[in-house]
Formats: structure tokens, C-alpha cells, sequence
């Protein structure tokens, strides 16, 4: 054995140690961090020809690359829709690195038995039956590509051949329907031979991004001769998380054939809270749902989960057929539900934290990330300078300057602002604007107020 490996070895508990005092040290820092880092990054180095060992490792980071690192797991970081990590999921992450599993096959079938546990307990989270299936995937570009996989071959089944088997090429056109689509929906159709193009941009109700009812049953009908079609519909867009009609849009399948696919990100979590229970009202009677975990469920980079009613189609798409696999079964391993044949046992964290906190702690950290978008979205609506775009509907804030809002000017009060709070630039209804989305277990009434005072005391200097 390598000496510098052997010696690591015999230090492992005190290195260990020493990287945890490290992280604890970070994370008691992180709230008063500065958001995102104003300084220069590091300039690449070469790979060293021999090393230093572990405890060399961890100096040169600390010295050279976390300086530059944002505080996107701290209270403030409102970018994107970007969770924390709550303290069971880390533990689990370190666990999940420690055991290395591969939670891929029934050979070794502890880690999927675990996983599946994990996905029933979200499966109950959500208030999904058991006729969903679900599966641990990186993210929700990935989660709703799964979606459409099992959908295009859906599509072949109504046609009476398998796109998995002969190529799409066999498929007549393809239309995918909605209102206010996310941008890992092209992007997924594209990667799935369907094309950008596929996607059919339906009318949305005036002033909001939830579809219009009477839009998309008249775009149905206008295409009725063309077969059977998907529609994804939004529980939570990004901008602004307006929700479609789930329950009405599921019912026009009465009178169409489609297959329903619900983007529900992070608006999913809107089940846990009884005052935003009915955002999500008919969110069980999709054929696939795509749910992201490492939004608002607090768990490490990547992870998210993907549930469809036709898991005997999705095996047909992504089946394995390798000796050292063996058969499909009634219980699919999981090398046949995703693109991949190996990954971390993602699960873990997820695991973790929904045993620690269970239905009730998380139900806190959704409800008080909802509270701190209202409190925010308050002052935006009485700041003199500023605009809200959008009721804040969840979790959420859409707001631009009240004259004059161009892209450059935004950008200028966003970099103002960047050492306190982390927003991102948007557009809505033709508006440049600045979204705040709350989702971080550790965001607290008293971040939103300081984000407010934040703007209030930067509007002067535009």
C-alpha cells in the first residue's frame, strides 16, 4: 500500500475529527457568512505528482477554494430554489459515503430494500397511493426525463409499438402540451428524440402562470386527430409557484387520451401544510410526478425522486439485460428504472432526515419558509421603489423596481445586495425581476426582515 495511504488509514479517527471540528466550525459560521463571495477565484494549480496526504488536502481547500464558495447552504441564499442540508441528512450523507453502497441490485439488496422503505415513507408524505411507483433519481431535469420516457412509451402502447424497442422514429408526432413549462422539459424532450419542437405552449390564465382550463381542453381538441398526447402540468412554476387545476386537467382525460405528467419540483411539499394542502389537490391521479429532494426536503446535492403509475412501461424503457443482473421479477432491481446502472444510495440522507423529524418537523420547515415569503413579500408590496409581480402563493417572492426595471438595473440591485442575500434574475408576464425563494430549514422570520431592510436601505443607491 501506497505509504501516504497507509499512513491515512491508521490516522482515519483523528482525521475524521479533525474534518468534522472543521465543519461544525463552518456551518456555526455560515449564517453570518458572506452570501456570495466578492473575491477572485483561485487560479487553477497542476495535478500534484506526489502527494501531501489527507490532512494536506483539507489546508490547501480551506486555503485556496473555500474563500471563493457561496453560502448556498447558509439562511440567506434565496437563489434558485435551493435547500440546506438539516443535520440527520448530513449524517446520513457521511453515512452514505462511509458504507459506499451501490443500491443497485438484489444480490446485494439491502440498500434497495432501504430505498424502497424511504420512497413509501414519501410516497405517505405527499399523500400519493400505492399505485405510484417511485425511484431515486439526481434531480428534477432528470426525475421529469424519466417522466417522459415512460410517457413516449405510453404513446407507442396507444399506437401498438414500443418506442424502447423500435426507435421514436416509429412514433407519429409527438405534442406535449402546457402552460408555463420549466426549461428541463425541452431539454428533456430533446434528450429523449421527442424535440424541443414537440412542446406546445398552451395559454396560461391572465396575470398568472397556471394554464388556461379552456385553452388547453380547445388545444386537446384541435389535435384530437392527431392521437393521444402529453400534458405536464405545474404544481409550483418557478417564477411565481402558481399551481395548475391538477384535479380539473386530470378530468378532461374523460373526454382525451393523454398522459398526465405533474412537474411538482418543491410545490409537492405543499401537501405538508394544511393551509397549502389544496394547491396540490389531485396531484395522486397523475401518471408520473417529478418531486425534487434536494430543494425542499433539505437533503444533499443530488437528489430527487420520480413516481409513475406504469412502472411495467419504465422497465421496458430502461431495462438492463445483463447475466450478472438476472431477471426482471416482479420487484425490478433498480438498474432498471433510470438511465443509470450505478449511484451513491441516495436514499440515506433522505432516510435520515424523515426519520429524525418526520411529517411534523418538516412540516415546520415548509410553513416557515412560506411565513418568511409572505413576511418578505409585505415589505416588497409597501416599499415605495419596488413591485410585487405575483401574490406570493408559497414559498416565493417575484418583484421588480417599481420605474424603470431593465435587466441591467436589477442585476445592479441584486450585486448590491450579494453579501447579504443571493437572489435570481427572472422574467414574468414580459418583466424583468428579482425572485427570492425560501426553502432553507434554517431561514428564520428574522432573515426575511433582514433581506427586507437590505433592499429598503440599497433602493437609494440605484
Amino acid at each position: 500500500m501506497h505509504p501516504l495511504l497507509a499512513a491515512d488509514r491508521d490516522a482515519l479517527p483523528y482525521l475524521l475529527e479533525m474534518v468534522r471540528q472543521h465543519a461544525v466550525g463552518l456551518l456555526e459560521g455560515i449564517s453570518e457568512r458572506e452570501v456570495v463571495p466578492s473575491g477572485p477565484l483561485p487560479d487553477p494549480g497542476p495535478l500534484p505528482e506526489q502527494g501531501a496526504g489527507l490532512q494536506a488536502a483539507v489546508d490547501d481547500f480551506a486555503a485556496r477554494w473555500e474563500p471563493a464558495l457561496s453560502a448556498s447552504a447558509g439562511p440567506r441564499y434565496l437563489g434558485f430554489v435551493t435547500g440546506g442540508v438539516t443535520p440527520a441528512a448530513l449524517a446520513g450523507d457521511w453515512l452514505t459515503a462511509t458504507w459506499d453502497q451501490n443500491a443497485m441490485s438484489s444480490l446485494d439488496g439491502a440498500g434497495q430494500h432501504l430505498e424502497r422503505e424511504t420512497i413509501g415513507w414519501l410516497r405517505n408524505l405527499f399523500g400519493l397511493s400505492e399505485d405510484h411507483h417511485g425511484t431515486f433519481v439526481s434531480g428534477a431535469t432528470m426525475s421529469n426525463t424519466v417522466g417522459f420516457a415512460v410517457a413516449r412509451e405510453w404513446l407507442g402502447e396507444q399506437q401498438g409499438i414500443s418506442p424502447a424497442e423500435q426507435g421514436t422514429g416509429a412514433l407519429r408526432p409527438v405534442r406535449v402540451l402546457s402552460g408555463a413549462a420549466h426549461s428541463s422539459v425541452p431539454k428533456g424532450l430533446s434528450m429523449l428524440g421527442l424535440g424541443r419542437r414537440s412542446l406546445v405552449r398552451v395559454p396560461t390564465s391572465p396575470g398568472r402562470e397556471a394554464v388556461d382550463l379552456a385553452a388547453l381542453e380547445h388545444t386537446l381538441a384541435e389535435g384530437e386527430s392527431n392521437g393521444p398526447c402529453i400534458v405536464v402540468a405545474n404544481a409550483g412554476t418557478v417564477n411565481t409557484v402558481d399551481f395548475d387545476d391538477l384535479r380539473a386537467i386530470a378530468a378532461l382525460r374523460e373526454r382525451y387520451s393523454f398522459w398526465l405528467h405533474v412537474d411538482a419540483a418543491f410545490g409537492a411539499f405543499a401537501a405538508l401544510s394544511p393551509g397549502h394542502a389544496h394547491l396540490v389537490d389531485g396531484l395522486d391521479l397523475a401518471d408520473s410526478i417529478c418531486i425534487d429532494l434536494h430543494k425542499w426536503l433539505n437533503v444533499p446535492y443530488d437528489s430527487a425522486v420520480q413516481f409513475t403509475r406504469r412502472p411495467d412501461l419504465q422497465t421496458r424503457v430502461f431495462q438492463n439485460a445483463a447475466a450478472y443482473l438476472g431477471p426482471l421479477g416482479n420487484t425490478p432491481d433498480m438498474a432498471h428504472l433510470t438511465p443509470e446502472n450505478s449511484r451513491r444510495l441516495r436514499a440515506l440522507a433522505a432516510w435520515f432526515t424523515l426519520r429524525a423529524y418526520g411529517r411534523d418537523g418538516h412540516r415546520e420547515i415548509t410553513e416557515r419558509c412560506a411565513a418568511c415569503a409572505r413576511t418578505l413579500g409585505d415589505a416588497v408590496a409597501s416599499a415605495p421603489g419596488l413591485r410585487l409581480l405575483a401574490p406570493v402563493h408559497l414559498n416565493v417572492v417575484c418583484f421588480t423596481l417599481a420605474e424603470n426595471p431593465t435587466t441591467e438595473r436589477l442585476a445592479a440591485l441584486a450585486a448590491r445586495l450579494s453579501d447579504e442575500v443571493f437572489l435570481t434574475p427572472t422574467v414574468f408576464d414580459g418583466v424583468p425581476a428579482l425572485r427570492a425563494a425560501f426553502s432553507n430549514w434554517r431561514t428564520t422570520e428574522a432573515d426575511a426582515r433582514r433581506v427586507a431592510a437590505a433592499l429598503h436601505a440599497a433602493l437609494p443607491s440605484l
